[in-house]
């Protein structure tokens, strides 16, 4: 039986390797604009990224136990009750009654606080937005899936690090 040259592995092929030397680059770079802007909106608000990063998970998921906050954020348990406890004390945080067990405390947000975060981020939703129409529905998922991918990988390695 004759065979050809042996296949390359995909990781090894020439193409692959610049495009993932891209990717890391893009990432690395996505990352550090992301983090700044972050720092820029949280700053306007009188937050650290991380108090504001930890609001807008309550935003999306609702009311968390400290012990959720700490698993979908990856930080320490400890650093956790600091956190919240500075958002209790900025007025964006506070702890109320889980509602079916009293023994367990649910971190929740003032909405109140909230009201002028909606315009801080208008401008660059639009701007996304705008960068969204030049990729068709099924590019868009495979960014998604992505960025899901890597988002979870994320989490993990800020869990590892906290420990």
């Amino acid at each position: 039986m004759l065979r050809g040259p042996p296949r390359q592995r995909q990781d090894q092929e020439p193409e692959r390797v610049g495009v993932m030397a891209r990717l890391a680059a893009a990432g690395r770079a996505n990352s550090a604009v992301t983090v700044m802007f972050h720092s820029a909106v949280a700053a306007r608000q009188g937050l650290n990224a991380t108090e504001s990063k930890t609001l807008d998970l309550l935003l999306r998921k609702g009311p968390l136990t400290a012990k959720d906050l700490a698993a979908e954020t990856g930080l320490a348990p400890a650093s956790v009750t600091g956190l919240v406890d500075r958002l209790e004390t900025k007025g964006y945080a506070r702890r109320v009654k889980h509602p079916t067990d009293k023994r367990r405390v649910l971190v929740e947000i003032r909405m109140e606080k909230m009201s002028g975060m909606t315009e801080v981020f208008a401008d660059w939703a639009r701007e996304v937005e705008e960068l969204c129409a030049d990729f068709t529905t099924p590019e868009l998922e495979t960014v998604i899936r992505f960025l899901d991918g890597a988002a979870e990988r994320q989490r993990r390695a800020a869990a590892r690090l906290s420990r």
